[in-house]
């Protein structure tokens, strides 16, 4: 019974258990191989796509979303948006406080094309400057389009639009409103102006306890209001923006009907 090979003999002879056995004569063998070290992939350097020469595509679009010239042209000279060659697609770029582009949001001029650019960092979104440099009010929209919505919407009310920054958090994620409340310490009020939906007002509720939580900002007694669209123009500052568009166009026909009749 001393068995026919070394396995039986160290077991039945030795009394060994199988797998201290099998262990001991392949010298470690038997034991499960180390997992091999996980790969992690370099960061890709964060590159913008080449300008197109004149932002045709660009305008009309953003015109057919109800933002106007004026707000348009102050993101041009701001360096923050841009039509890309290749594609034609919105390019709206996030700055830090060098002036350095270190994130950038793509959106289709046609079509529903929307992405961040590979290597984009998330804490500096896009941001529309305020006219001074000690603001000390902020806006943060879930979308570029969005925070410029809510600064033509105030410029339509005959508002002074440019008495404070509008931010895009690229989602309702609290990084970018971190870094911005971290860079600019006058900041005394935000408007958390998200989606008017069940994203948006969770989104809004984990900002509120991000901002007060944050271990940066604690001593600072910044304001915080949930401001979303009314339900009755749809979820987003967009819709709320054309349907006011729209408005606003319905009664400039009917008073000029109105004139025309009186002639």
């Amino acid at each position: 019974m001393g068995g026919k090979d070394a396995l039986s003999y160290l077991v039945h002879v030795r009394g060994m258990g199988f797998v201290e056995a099998v262990e001991l004569l392949s010298d470690g063998i038997g034991r499960a191989p180390p997992l091999p070290p996980q790969l992690i992939e370099p960061r890709k350097p964060f590159c913008l796509p080449e300008a197109a020469r004149f932002p045709a595509y660009m305008l009309r679009y953003l015109q057919g979303r109800g933002i106007g010239g004026e707000i348009v042209q102050a993101c041009i000279e701001a360096n923050i948006l841009y039509e890309s060659r290749k594609y034609h697609n919105c390019v709206f770029v996030g700055l830090d406080l060098a002036g350095i582009a270190r994130y950038a949001a793509l959106r289709g001029t046609y079509g529903d094309f929307k992405q961040e650019i590979e290597g984009s960092d998330k804490r500096y979104g896009f941001l529309l400057p305020p006219r001074s440099t000690d603001c000390t009010r902020l806006v943060a929209a879930e979308s570029p389009i969005d925070a410029l919505s809510v600064a033509q919407l105030r410029k339509l009310q005959s508002e002074d639009w440019r008495d404070c920054a509008y931010l895009s958090l690229g989602g309702t994620a609290a990084r970018a409103l971190l870094q911005y409340l971290q860079d600019h310490p006058a900041i005394g009020t935000v408007e958390i102006c998200v989606d008017n939906d069940e994203a948006g007002i969770k989104g809004a509720v984990w900002l509120r306890r991000a901002v007060l939580e944050d271990e940066t900002l604690k001593g600072r007694n910044i304001r915080l209001v949930f401001s979303p669209p009314p339900r009755q123009y749809g979820k987003d500052y967009n819709n709320m923006l054309v349907a006011k568009r729209q408005q606003m166009r319905g009664r400039e026909k009917e008073h000029a009907a109105v004139r025309q009749t009186a002639r």
